[in-house]
């Protein structure tokens, strides 16, 4: 039960560092800046989309290797 407990508390305390960091980006920036995050963060979505479009079958022969040999 401890270790439940432990493992809640660092996600938590992950969560709200995470929050506040996304809360001081959003408003200490102004709007330019808050989009220049979000083209960032969209072109960041499109080339892991586009890797896991071209690298898909592979990733997927190496993880059942791995998954065969354990």
């Amino acid at each position: 039960m401890q270790r439940a407990h432990a493992a809640t508390a660092r996600v938590n305390a992950w969560y709200l560092a995470a929050n506040n960091a996304a809360h001081r980006v959003m408003y200490a920036e102004g709007g330019q800046g808050l989009a220049e995050y979000a083209l960032i963060l969209a072109l960041i979505a499109i080339l892991a989309i586009v890797a896991l479009i071209f690298l898909g079958g592979q990733v997927s022969k190496v993880l059942s290797t791995v998954g065969k040999s354990i």
